[in-house]
């Protein structure tokens, strides 16, 4: 009966957590960036002040984590090219300082912050990649002035 609670319990963070919080943001890339930023990167858990007042802290990890697996799956899902519309799409929210966000993402390791734990490695490898190339043809394009869109 404890485990059909907390299914319950679980179930009910992530209907909250993505009607409230996730339905607002418009790409995949822009949730799982928000999702992996609630993330404590020395414990690997997930800080959410707000859900933890109304449900168990396990409950929230378990919801969060799953949030967060789901939300990286279904990019890696997604064909490359609706990869990259839904990136472009993530990166406008950054208005004119869009080219300094894909620049300073391509420089450093920031895509493994993206990943959620206990992946196998060729995920994070293929996600990573994937992030590489998406990057480097926002770039390329911003060095020959086409457009982004």
């Amino acid at each position: 009966m404890e485990s059909l609670e907390r299914f319950q319990q679980s179930r009910a963070v992530i209907e909250d957590f993505t009607s409230r919080t996730l339905a607002v943001i418009y790409s995949d890339f822009g949730r799982l960036y928000y999702v992996s930023s609630l993330k404590d990167a020395g414990t690997g858990r997930y800080e959410h002040d707000g859900l933890t007042e109304i449900y168990s802290e396990s409950s929230v990890q378990s919801a969060l984590a799953q949030c967060h697996e789901e939300l990286f799956s279904r990019i890696l899902e997604t064909p490359l090219q609706d990869q990259e519309c839904d990136l472009r799409k993530c990166l406008e929210t950054a208005g004119d300082k869009s080219w300094i966000v894909v620049e300073t993402l391509r420089e450093g390791k920031f895509s493994r912050t993206l990943c959620p734990d206990g992946l196998p490695d060729y995920l994070s490898d293929l996600f990573c990649s994937n992030m590489g190339a998406l990057l480097g043809v926002f770039s390329a394009r911003r060095v020959s002035k086409v457009p982004v869109s």
